[in-house]
């Protein structure tokens, strides 16, 4: 009798691995396939307070400060070129650009600030899929520390008098960043 146990444990084992196996492909492809976190809105302590005063540098070395964009409807958007979520958000942020280009003066601004990453990268990846709208560096971490940015994509936005009015911490479509402007714009 002792000797059926072992054989009946060595039947099993091969079955147990297959098993596991094939659940741990699934979960891998299930995850791999997964759309990301989009259009996530979450609450802050800026929220319907004044934007936090930050200072960055652009691309030709000008200085930047957020609240010189006052009277205009301000969307910051953190990024770094190496954030895969930033990648695939970039198509959007291209098409909410134009759409908001398309409104002239009631359009909202959108400027990009980088976070840990350097201006050569930067500018490689503009170059290369597109997108003319300014580029910020943070190059001290002083912006993203201000607004509390925990990680990249997050984006901002900032009504005409200055005022915080969104954060949306995750990718973001520029069906429903432009939705977001509007919904604040009728006070909802």
């Amino acid at each position: 009798m002792t000797e059926e146990v072992p054989v009946r444990r060595r039947r099993v084992a091969p079955y147990a691995v297959i098993v596991v196996a094939v659940v741990m492909a699934g979960l891998f492809a299930l995850l791999a396939n997964a759309d990301p976190a989009r259009n996530q809105v979450a609450a802050t302590p800026l929220l319907d307070r004044p934007a936090p005063t930050a200072v960055g540098v652009t691309a030709d070395g000008r200085s930047f400060d957020l609240s010189q964009r006052k009277g205009s409807w301000v969307v910051i958007n953190f990024f770094t070129s190496t954030c895969i979520p930033c990648q695939r958000e970039h198509p959007d942020l291209i098409e909410f650009v134009e759409q908001q280009r398309r409104l002239g003066n009631a359009g909202a601004e959108l400027y990009t600030i980088v976070v840990d990453d350097t201006v050569e990268a930067v500018e490689r990846y503009f170059a290369r899929e597109g997108g003319d709208w300014p580029v910020v560096y943070d190059t001290d971490g002083r912006f993203a520390v201000a607004f509390g940015v925990a990680q990249v994509p997050e984006t901002w936005i900032i009504d005409p008098s200055g005022i915080v009015r969104g954060r949306l911490i995750s990718q973001v479509t520029a069906e429903f960043l432009g939705q977001q402007i509007q919904r604040i714009r009728e006070g909802i």
